[in-house]
C-alpha cells in the first residue's frame, strides 16, 4: 500500500490523558465480528482527529477533544455490516474513516464512538477494459489505485491535493472534485455503482447496470456526499479513462481577477475542457509565482488533437492577456500535493484555513467582494486571498484563504466561518465546492438546503433512525461544532 492515512502534526510522545475505553462487552462483541480491535490509548488519539485545522493546536498541546471508545479496522464488507449490527444492539454510534485527511472535523468521531477504520478494504477487485470501468472496495488509497489502473493503460483522473493521504470511500463520501475535474468530471461524475451498508447492518448494492440508468431517482447519488452519515460506502465502480498521450501548458497574467474570470468562462462556454484552469488573485500569485498580475495557469492532458484544439481555444480568449512562463505551470505541478503548509503556523499561534464556495458566473464578483470584505473586516485578520479552482459552463469554485494571530483563536475561527457562510448563503452560492460540509460548517446547513433540510433529515431517520452514523455531521443527529 503506497498511500495510507497521516495526520498535519505528531501527537506529543509519552502518555495522554484519556477517558476509560469502550465497555468490555462491548469490545467483546467486536471482537467477535472477526474485525481488528484496538482500545490503546494512542490508536484512539490518532482515530479521534483528521485534517480539519482546529485539531491543530490540540494536537500540539496533547489534547483530544473527543475520544472514541475504541478503533475497529475491518477488511470486508461483511466485517462491516457485522460490527454495525453490534453497534446498533449497544446503541453507540460509529465514524466511519478512511485516510481522515478531509479539513472540516467528518472524521472526527463522538465521545464514546466506534471508529469504523476502513483501510483494511484496500482491494482493487476487477478492471473492465472493455468498458473503461473498476470495481474498487473503499479503503483503497490515491496511489494504489492509480498504479492498478496504469497496468491497463488506465487512470480515473480523480485528483484532489490529498491524493496520496485519501481513500475512495473518502472521495465518494465528501464528493469532492480532483484538481484535473475539467477535464475528468468530480466524483459523482464517475460513480457508476456503490456497495452500501446501512446502520442496521443491511447491505445495499446500488446502480452497475449501464452508463445511464433512468429507473427512478439515482439511488447511488443519495449517499454520494452523505459523509457517513446515511450508510457506510464499502465498494464502488468508478468510471475510467484512458491514460494520456499529450500534455500541453499555458501561463498567462491579468490586470485583474475579473478579467482572468472572464476569460476562464468564455473557455468552458466554448466548449474547451483544460484539466486546469486555475487562477490566482494578485496576493497568491506574489505568493505562488512572483508575480504581480494574476496569474492562470492551464494544463491539459489527453488525446493529442484534443490538446491542441483546447489549447488553441485558450489562446484565442487569452490574448488579451500577457503571457508568462509555461515554467510556471510546471512549479504548480511540482508542489500541487503539498498539504504541510498549515500545522507550522497553527503551532506558531496563527489562524489559517481554506474556504472553498461556488455560485454562477453572474454572482461571482459579487460574492468574491463580499467573502473577502466582510473577512477582512474582522479584528485582527492579518490577510485575506482568494484562487478559482475549478471552472464550468454555468459558474466556478472560488477557493479562499484567511489568516490571522488572534488573542482567541478558537472565537476567531468560528468568526471567519460565520460571516464568510453567511455571505456566500445570502447571495445564493453553495457554500461547499469539493470539502463537504463536516463539523465545522454543519451549523450552516439549514440557512444553504432551506426547505430540503426537512427532507434530508426525514431521509436520516428512514435510513439511521438513533442517529448512529457520525452524528453531528451534516448537520444530522447530535450536536455540531
Amino acid at each position: 500500500m503506497t498511500g495510507g492515512p497521516t495526520a498535519p502534526n505528531p501527537l506529543p510522545a509519552g502518555d495522554l490523558r484519556a477517558p476509560p475505553a469502550a465497555p468490555a462487552e462491548l469490545v467483546a462483541a467486536l471482537v467477535a465480528t472477526g474485525a481488528a480491535v484496538d482500545v490503546t490509548t494512542r490508536q484512539r488519539a490518532e482515530h479521534a482527529r483528521d485534517w480539519w485545522p482546529r485539531s491543530i493546536p490540540l494536537s500540539a498541546r496533547g489534547e483530544v477533544d473527543q475520544w472514541p471508545g475504541v478503533v475497529v479496522t475491518v477488511s470486508s464488507t461483511e466485517q462491516v455490516s457485522a460490527v454495525l449490527r453490534v453497534a446498533s444492539a449497544h446503541r453507540v454510534a460509529v465514524t466511519a474513516q478512511g485516510g481522515r485527511s478531509g479539513v472540516l472535523g467528518g472524521a472526527v468521531p463522538s465521545s464514546g464512538a466506534v471508529a469504523l477504520d476502513l483501510t483494511g478494504l484496500r482491494r482493487v477487485l476487477g478492471v473492465d477494459a472493455a468498458s473503461h470501468t473498476v470495481r474498487v472496495e473503499a479503503g483503497v488509497f490515491g496511489p494504489d489505485l492509480d498504479e492498478s489502473l496504469a497496468a491497463h493503460g488506465l487512470t480515473v483522473g480523480h485528483y484532489p491535493q490529498s491524493f496520496a493521504h485519501s481513500t475512495v470511500g473518502g472521495w465518494i463520501a465528501c464528493s469532492g472534485s480532483g484538481q484535473f475535474s475539467n477535464r475528468y468530471g468530480s466524483i459523482i461524475d464517475m460513480v457508476r455503482a456503490l456497495t452500501v451498508v446501512l446502520a442496521s447492518g443491511e447491505v445495499l448494492t446500488l446502480g452497475g447496470r449501464g452508463p445511464h440508468e433512468a429507473v427512478g431517482p439515482s439511488l447511488t447519488s443519495l449517499f454520494v456526499g452523505s459523509e457517513g452519515t446515511l450508510g457506510v460506502i464499502t465498494e464502488a465502480t468508478l468510471v475510467a479513462h484512458d491514460r494520456p498521450a499529450s500534455q500541453g501548458r499555458r501561463a498567462y497574467g491579468f490586470p485583474t481577477f475579473d478579467e482572468g474570470m472572464a476569460a476562464c468562462r468564455r473557455v468552458v462556454q466554448r466548449g474547451a475542457r483544460p484539466a486546469v484552469l486555475r487562477l490566482y488573485d494578485t496576493v497568491e500569485s506574489e505568493r505562488h509565482f512572483q508575480s504581480s498580475s494574476c496569474v492562470l495557469i492551464v494544463f491539459d492532458e489527453g488525446d493529442g488533437a484534443l490538446v491542441e484544439t483546447t489549447l488553441a481555444i485558450v489562446e484565442e480568449e487569452c490574448a488579451r492577456a500577457g503571457r508568462l512562463d509555461d515554467e510556471l505551470v510546471t512549479r504548480w505541478l511540482d508542489r500541487r500535493n503539498d498539504v504541510t503548509a498549515l500545522a507550522p503556523l497553527w503551532e506558531r499561534g496563527y489562524v489559517v484555513d481554506t474556504m472553498e464556495v461556488s455560485a454562477p458566473w453572474s454572482l461571482l464578483t459579487q460574492l468574491r467582494e463580499a467573502v473577502t470584505s466582510a473577512l477582512g473586516e474582522l479584528e485582527e485578520m492579518s490577510a485575506v486571498s482568494l484562487h478559482q479552482s475549478h471552472a464550468y459552463i454555468d459558474g466556478a469554485c472560488l477557493y479562499f484563504t484567511f489568516v490571522g494571530r488572534p488573542s482567541d483563536g478558537e472565537f476567531f475561527y468560528r468568526r471567519a466561518w460565520d460571516v464568510a457562510m453567511s455571505e456566500v448563503t445570502k447571495l445564493g452560492g453553495a457554500i461547499s465546492h469539493h470539502h463537504g460540509v463536516g463539523r465545522a460548517r454543519a451549523r450552516f446547513v439549514d440557512d444553504s438546503l432551506g426547505s430540503g433540510a426537512g427532507l434530508l433529515r426525514a431521509v436520516k431517520k428512514l435510513l439511521d433512525p438513533d442517529d448512529l452514523l457520525n452524528p453531528g455531521v451534516l448537520a444530522l443527529g447530535g450536536v455540531p461544532w
